[in-house]
């Protein structure tokens, strides 16, 4: 069975959103892994001090083929320090998954997909 990890800014920390409609759109995204035979998981993160040991616990509990990271993430220019440590974490912590992007909540599966 495939497995995907999918990287998200935490909805917790986003001001002005609407954080369980985010949370449960999220679920809904991350559901739709299972409907295909692939075993997904997500984890959120913050900009802050405690990203790098969230992100590297999610990503040394299992073999990961594809790590998804989200579209807040990449889009948000304020983030884009956190998108290079993102990125160097997968690579150091999982270099044996691919790294995949989303557009945003709901097409994470198409993402993983496309390099499974």
């Amino acid at each position: 069975m495939s497995s995907v990890l999918v990287v998200g800014y935490d909805p917790q920390a986003v001001p002005g959103i609407d954080e369980q409609a985010l949370r449960a759109a999220l679920a809904k995204d991350l559901a739709r892994f299972a409907e295909h035979g692939i075993h997904a998981a997500m984890t959120t993160v913050v900009f802050d001090g405690s990203a790098e040991s969230t992100l590297v616990a999610s990503l040394t509990a299992q073999p990961w083929d594809v790590v998804v990271i989200g579209g807040g993430i990449r889009k948000t220019e304020q983030l884009l320090p956190l998108l290079e440590q993102i990125v160097n974490l997968i690579r150091r912590h999982a270099p044996d998954a691919a790294i995949a992007f989303n557009s945003g909540v709901g097409d994470s599966l198409e993402a993983a997909q496309r390099l499974l």
